[in-house]
Protein backbone atom coordinates (compact mmCIF):
# COMPACT_ATOMS: atom_id res chain seq x y z
CA UNK A 1 0.00 0.00 0.00
CA UNK A 2 1.89 3.44 -0.97
CA UNK A 3 2.04 5.92 1.67
CA UNK A 4 0.23 8.77 2.10
CA UNK A 5 2.77 11.23 1.31
CA UNK A 6 5.47 9.60 -0.84
CA UNK A 7 7.79 11.69 -2.54
CA UNK A 8 6.91 14.74 -1.05
CA UNK A 9 8.66 17.46 1.23
CA UNK A 10 7.46 18.96 4.34
CA UNK A 11 8.35 21.49 6.98
CA UNK A 12 7.73 21.51 10.57
CA UNK A 13 8.92 24.44 12.48
CA UNK A 14 8.85 23.62 16.03
CA UNK A 15 9.68 20.26 15.46
CA UNK A 16 12.35 19.30 18.08
CA UNK A 17 9.68 18.19 20.50
CA UNK A 18 5.90 17.81 21.81
CA UNK A 19 3.37 17.90 19.34
CA UNK A 20 5.87 19.08 16.54
CA UNK A 21 8.47 16.41 16.73
CA UNK A 22 5.16 13.44 16.61
CA UNK A 23 3.53 15.34 13.21
CA UNK A 24 7.98 15.40 12.06
CA UNK A 25 7.46 11.57 12.51
CA UNK A 26 4.31 10.93 11.18
CA UNK A 27 5.00 12.40 7.68
CA UNK A 28 8.42 11.40 7.58
CA UNK A 29 6.86 7.48 8.22
CA UNK A 30 4.26 8.78 5.41
CA UNK A 31 6.99 8.75 2.95
CA UNK A 32 7.95 12.76 3.24
CA UNK A 33 11.41 14.12 3.22
CA UNK A 34 11.57 16.24 6.13
CA UNK A 35 13.17 19.30 7.02
CA UNK A 36 12.98 20.03 11.21
CA UNK A 37 12.79 23.65 12.04
CA UNK A 38 13.44 24.46 15.41
CA UNK A 39 14.82 27.42 17.71
CA UNK A 40 17.11 24.57 19.13
CA UNK A 41 19.04 23.70 16.57
CA UNK A 42 20.61 20.63 18.17
CA UNK A 43 17.56 19.73 18.95
CA UNK A 44 16.62 19.91 15.39
CA UNK A 45 19.26 17.59 14.02
CA UNK A 46 18.75 14.83 17.04
CA UNK A 47 15.04 14.86 15.93
CA UNK A 48 16.09 14.73 12.46
CA UNK A 49 18.57 12.06 13.32
CA UNK A 50 15.35 9.70 14.48
CA UNK A 51 13.06 10.03 11.11
CA UNK A 52 12.15 6.89 8.85
CA UNK A 53 13.96 8.72 5.81
CA UNK A 54 15.57 11.81 4.29
CA UNK A 55 15.61 14.56 7.06
CA UNK A 56 17.47 17.81 7.89
CA UNK A 57 17.82 19.78 11.18
CA UNK A 58 17.99 22.87 11.26
CA UNK A 59 18.26 26.39 13.66
CA UNK A 60 15.24 28.73 12.73
CA UNK A 61 14.26 32.01 14.78
CA UNK A 62 10.66 31.76 13.39
CA UNK A 63 10.03 35.64 13.60
CA UNK A 64 13.36 35.94 11.35
CA UNK A 65 12.43 36.65 7.69
CA UNK A 66 15.63 35.57 6.67
CA UNK A 67 15.51 32.25 8.76
CA UNK A 68 12.47 31.10 7.55
CA UNK A 69 13.46 31.99 3.81
CA UNK A 70 16.42 30.18 4.14
CA UNK A 71 14.52 26.87 5.95
CA UNK A 72 12.15 26.92 2.59
CA UNK A 73 15.53 27.04 0.21
CA UNK A 74 17.14 24.33 1.74
CA UNK A 75 14.16 22.07 1.58
CA UNK A 76 13.70 23.00 -2.06
CA UNK A 77 17.57 22.49 -2.70
CA UNK A 78 17.78 19.50 -0.82
CA UNK A 79 14.86 17.22 -1.44
CA UNK A 80 13.28 19.21 -5.21
CA UNK A 81 10.20 20.60 -3.94
CA UNK A 82 7.93 21.83 -0.82
CA UNK A 83 4.87 20.01 -0.69
CA UNK A 84 3.73 20.28 2.78
CA UNK A 85 4.70 23.50 5.49
CA UNK A 86 3.56 23.13 9.10
CA UNK A 87 4.13 26.13 11.29
CA UNK A 88 3.94 24.56 14.50
CA UNK A 89 6.35 26.68 16.37
CA UNK A 90 5.27 28.25 19.71
CA UNK A 91 6.06 29.76 23.17
CA UNK A 92 3.94 30.60 26.45
CA UNK A 93 4.30 33.38 28.88
CA UNK A 94 1.43 33.33 30.96
CA UNK A 95 0.25 35.61 33.14
CA UNK A 96 -2.77 37.54 33.95
CA UNK A 97 -3.14 41.36 32.07
CA UNK A 98 -2.12 42.89 35.16
CA UNK A 99 1.00 41.31 35.43
CA UNK A 100 2.10 40.45 32.15
CA UNK A 101 4.47 42.92 30.28
CA UNK A 102 4.99 43.93 27.24
CA UNK A 103 7.62 42.27 25.89
CA UNK A 104 5.53 39.05 26.73
CA UNK A 105 2.59 40.38 25.12
CA UNK A 106 5.03 40.60 22.20
CA UNK A 107 7.02 37.89 22.33
CA UNK A 108 4.16 35.35 21.92
CA UNK A 109 2.29 36.95 19.00
CA UNK A 110 5.41 37.14 17.21
CA UNK A 111 6.22 33.62 17.76
CA UNK A 112 2.86 32.36 16.86
CA UNK A 113 1.33 34.95 14.85
CA UNK A 114 4.15 36.24 12.56
CA UNK A 115 5.75 33.08 12.77
CA UNK A 116 2.95 31.44 11.14
CA UNK A 117 2.41 34.37 8.71
CA UNK A 118 6.65 34.40 7.64
CA UNK A 119 6.16 30.39 7.51
CA UNK A 120 2.30 30.69 5.01
CA UNK A 121 3.87 33.87 3.05
CA UNK A 122 7.62 31.40 1.94
CA UNK A 123 5.55 28.30 1.41
CA UNK A 124 3.25 30.02 -0.64
CA UNK A 125 5.65 31.30 -3.28
CA UNK A 126 7.12 27.63 -3.62
CA UNK A 127 3.49 26.30 -4.13
CA UNK A 128 2.07 28.75 -6.41
CA UNK A 129 4.74 27.95 -8.68
CA UNK A 130 4.42 24.26 -8.52
CA UNK A 131 0.63 24.72 -8.53
CA UNK A 132 0.16 22.54 -5.61
CA UNK A 133 0.80 22.41 -1.91
CA UNK A 134 -0.41 22.18 1.20
CA UNK A 135 -0.54 24.77 4.36
CA UNK A 136 -1.60 23.63 7.71
CA UNK A 137 -1.49 25.87 11.17
CA UNK A 138 -1.52 24.71 14.02
CA UNK A 139 -4.12 27.25 16.63
CA UNK A 140 -5.59 26.22 19.80
CA UNK A 141 -8.88 25.58 21.44
CA UNK A 142 -7.29 28.57 23.83
CA UNK A 143 -8.15 30.54 19.66
CA UNK A 144 -11.67 30.20 20.33
CA UNK A 145 -13.07 30.18 24.00
CA UNK A 146 -10.01 32.15 25.38
CA UNK A 147 -8.29 30.68 28.48
CA UNK A 148 -7.70 33.95 31.71
CA UNK A 149 -3.68 34.32 32.15
CA UNK A 150 -3.16 33.77 28.13
CA UNK A 151 -4.41 37.38 27.03
CA UNK A 152 -1.19 36.83 24.33
CA UNK A 153 -1.33 33.26 23.18
CA UNK A 154 -5.50 33.21 23.08
CA UNK A 155 -5.06 36.37 20.91
CA UNK A 156 -2.02 35.02 18.45
CA UNK A 157 -3.92 31.49 18.31
CA UNK A 158 -6.94 33.05 17.44
CA UNK A 159 -5.57 35.81 14.58
CA UNK A 160 -3.50 32.27 13.42
CA UNK A 161 -7.23 31.30 12.02
CA UNK A 162 -8.24 34.51 10.75
CA UNK A 163 -4.78 33.90 8.80
CA UNK A 164 -5.26 30.46 7.32
CA UNK A 165 -8.76 31.48 5.74
CA UNK A 166 -7.44 35.12 3.83
CA UNK A 167 -4.28 33.23 2.92
CA UNK A 168 -6.83 30.10 1.55
CA UNK A 169 -8.94 32.59 0.06
CA UNK A 170 -5.44 33.92 -1.45
CA UNK A 171 -4.02 30.73 -2.69
CA UNK A 172 -6.96 28.36 -3.44
CA UNK A 173 -7.10 29.20 -7.41
CA UNK A 174 -3.06 28.34 -7.29
CA UNK A 175 -3.49 24.69 -5.97
CA UNK A 176 -2.36 25.72 -2.65
CA UNK A 177 -4.20 24.40 0.67
CA UNK A 178 -4.50 26.36 3.61
CA UNK A 179 -6.16 24.71 6.80
CA UNK A 180 -5.47 24.75 10.40
CA UNK A 181 -6.03 22.78 13.86
CA UNK A 182 -7.19 23.75 17.31
CA UNK A 183 -5.79 21.09 19.69
CA UNK A 184 -6.90 21.41 22.83
CA UNK A 185 -5.39 19.22 26.08
CA UNK A 186 -2.77 17.34 24.39
CA UNK A 187 -0.57 15.16 27.00
CA UNK A 188 3.01 17.13 26.58
CA UNK A 189 5.68 18.06 28.35
CA UNK A 190 4.63 21.45 29.10
CA UNK A 191 1.05 20.89 30.23
CA UNK A 192 1.90 18.07 32.20
CA UNK A 193 3.88 20.84 33.98
CA UNK A 194 0.61 22.76 35.00
CA UNK A 195 -0.70 22.67 38.47
CA UNK A 196 -2.90 19.86 39.30
CA UNK A 197 -6.16 22.07 39.95
CA UNK A 198 -5.81 23.60 36.10
CA UNK A 199 -5.06 20.30 34.71
CA UNK A 200 -8.17 18.28 36.64
CA UNK A 201 -10.52 21.57 36.00
CA UNK A 202 -9.69 21.09 31.90
CA UNK A 203 -10.33 17.25 32.20
CA UNK A 204 -13.74 18.05 33.82
CA UNK A 205 -14.75 19.74 30.33
CA UNK A 206 -13.70 17.01 28.31
CA UNK A 207 -16.72 14.88 27.19
CA UNK A 208 -14.14 11.84 26.20
CA UNK A 209 -12.91 12.28 29.47
CA UNK A 210 -9.02 12.52 28.57
CA UNK A 211 -6.35 14.48 27.85
CA UNK A 212 -5.09 13.88 23.89
CA UNK A 213 -2.41 12.53 23.08
CA UNK A 214 0.74 14.43 20.50
CA UNK A 215 0.53 11.68 17.86
CA UNK A 216 -3.79 12.25 17.56
CA UNK A 217 -2.95 15.68 16.58
CA UNK A 218 0.23 14.50 13.86
CA UNK A 219 -2.84 11.94 12.49
CA UNK A 220 -5.06 15.12 11.44
CA UNK A 221 -2.03 16.87 10.08
CA UNK A 222 -1.38 14.23 8.61
CA UNK A 223 -4.83 13.82 6.63
CA UNK A 224 -5.06 17.48 6.09
CA UNK A 225 -1.41 17.29 4.24
CA UNK A 226 -2.61 14.49 1.90
CA UNK A 227 -4.92 14.21 -1.13
CA UNK A 228 -7.19 12.75 1.43
CA UNK A 229 -8.36 16.38 2.18
CA UNK A 230 -7.95 17.50 -1.60
CA UNK A 231 -10.82 19.82 -1.53
CA UNK A 232 -10.65 21.07 1.89
CA UNK A 233 -8.91 24.41 2.38
CA UNK A 234 -9.52 27.35 4.77
CA UNK A 235 -11.06 24.86 7.57
CA UNK A 236 -10.34 24.65 11.36
CA UNK A 237 -10.25 21.38 12.82
CA UNK A 238 -10.89 21.02 16.80
CA UNK A 239 -8.67 17.94 17.77
CA UNK A 240 -10.28 18.50 21.31
CA UNK A 241 -11.84 15.19 23.15
CA UNK A 242 -14.90 17.50 22.28
CA UNK A 243 -14.42 20.24 24.83
CA UNK A 244 -15.05 23.58 24.01
CA UNK A 245 -18.22 22.38 22.03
Amino acid sequence: MSRLLEGKAAIVTGGAQGIGLAIARLLSAEGASVVVADLDGDGAAAAAATLDGPAIGMACNVTSEPDMEAVVARCTSEFGSLDVMVNNAGVTRDKTMRKMTLEDFRAVIDVHLLGTWLGTRFASYVMREQGSGAIVNISSLSGKQGNPGQTNYSAAKAGIVGLTKAAAKELGHLGVRVNAVQPGLIRTAMTEAMPKEAWDSKMAEIPMGRAGEPEEVAKVVLFLASDLASYLTGTVIEITGGRGM
